[in-house]
């Protein structure tokens, strides 16, 4: 290897011992932990409009019906974990840029350069994959699951307002009232699995990259995985969206298509791979790996 490779290549002098280790990934853990609390606080203070914002879907599809947007308290202290769950959701996602900093500040030492080079583009397009996917889930899944849910709602009307075939006892049942009462608690929980499901599932393609840039996958093998690929997908549907067939089809499109982004995106990096060892005269011009 070229003496400029080496010297690229070399780790950062970072041979400090165990103890200074431990003190240093101490001092990052508290300090994560301090930017928590302190976005976690903000978004306590301003817990009504973020409630208000993710309520927007729900509140659009009742509207659309002509209905009032309530929700309501099951228990007395409901709307105290409410808000506080909602802080710790605002609060890690404002201290992020701070966690993911002293993740890699503590990182980054122990790896080359060249380990450094490579590496960074994932840790930046992984929360930028996780926000396209929560915001998917919210401004596209959730409106067609909350219009599909609450179609299952029917008008009551009172005894002596029924029409003669009912009144005369044929179907009694039909015009009971079926009117939806949300809780908030059970609301914020739906609303907040869609958003994580989905951004997580749209990490597939930053995940497989970087297992094919280690040689763990490959494009052949993905491409000759597909049919297992569908299987998992529509079983990765089935438990993380409601049981209606619209939802589980539109997070199987979008998660299939990731996948066949995901391929596209080994074979590039495979290619590029192959031109750098071909430069270094390490493979010859029809060799592949």
């Amino acid at each position: 290897m070229p003496a400029q490779t080496k010297k690229n290549d070399a780790i950062e002098d970072s041979s400090a011992p165990l103890i200074e280790h431990l003190a240093e990934l101490r001092s990052r853990i508290i300090k994560s932990i301090l930017a928590f609390l302190v976005g976690m606080m903000i978004s306590f203070s301003v817990w009504n409009p973020i409630f208000n914002f993710l309520t927007q879907p729900l509140c659009d599809a009742l509207l659309a019906r002509g209905q009032e947007c309530n929700l309501i308290l099951i228990q007395l202290q409901e709307g105290f974990f409410v808000a506080v769950r909602i802080a710790m959701l605002g609060g890690f996602v404002l201290a992020f840029p701070v966690i993911a900093t002293q993740m890699w500040r503590f990182v980054a030492p122990g790896l080359y350069r060249s380990e450094k080079g490579a590496f960074l583009p994932f840790l930046v397009a992984s929360p930028g994959m996780f926000f396209l996917g929560a915001a998917f889930a919210f401004y596209i899944v959730t409106p067609l699951a909350f219009t599909f849910f609450l179609g299952f709602q029917q008008p009551g009307v009172l005894t002596g307002e029924l029409p003669a075939d009912l009144a005369a006892g044929e179907n009694p049942l039909a015009r009971v009232g079926i009117a939806f009462q949300g809780s908030v608690n059970e609301y914020l929980s739906l609303t907040t699995r869609f958003i994580v499901a989905f951004g997580l599932c749209f990490q597939l393609p930053v995940l497989l990259t970087l297992m094919g840039k280690a040689g763990l996958v490959s494009a052949v093998g993905l491409r000759a995985g597909r049919k297992w690929a569908v299987v998992g997908i529509l079983t990765l549907a089935a438990f993380v969206t409601p049981p209606d067939v619209i939802t589980q089809i539109i997070l199987f499109v979008a998660v299939y298509g990731l996948y066949e982004i995901s391929i596209w995106l080994v074979a590039r990096v495979e290619r590029k791979r192959n031109e750098e060892l071909r430069a270094e005269g390490i493979l010859d011009e029809d060799e592949e790996i």
